[in-house]
C-alpha cells in the first residue's frame, strides 16, 4: 500500500464543501481541514503509483474549490504504538 499526503490549497469559503468532496473519492482515506499554510490535508491510500496520478491529478485537483495541491510519498509509518512495541519487546 502507497500512502500520499496532499496539502490542499482551497477557496475559502469552499472548504466544508470541498472536504467532503475529496473524502468521497476512492483512494481518499482521510481529509483534515487545519490552520497553518494549507487548508487541507488529505491522506491517499492507493495499490501502487499509478493509481495516485489518477486520484491526485485526475480527481483531487479537478475538485471544484482545489485550487493547487502538493503532494508528499510516504515511505514508511512512525507511530506511537509502534515505537512503544519495540520498547517493549521480551518485557512481560
Amino acid at each position: 500500500m502507497i500512502t500520499a499526503i496532499v496539502l490542499i490549497h482551497a477557496e475559502a469559503a469552499r472548504i466544508p464543501e470541498t472536504a467532503q468532496a475529496l473524502a468521497d473519492i476512492d483512494g481518499v482515506a482521510e481529509v483534515y481541514s487545519c490552520a497553518g499554510d494549507v487548508d487541507l490535508i488529505a491522506i491517499v491510500r492507493v495499490r501502487d503509483h499509478e493509481q495516485i496520478a489518477d486520484v491526485v491529478t485526475g480527481r483531487v485537483n479537478k475538485t471544484p474549490g482545489v485550487i493547487r495541491t502538493d503532494t508528499h510519498i510516504a515511505f514508511k509509518s512512525y507511530a506511537r504504538a509502534d515505537v512503544e512495541a519495540g520498547f517493549s519487546i521480551g518485557e512481560e
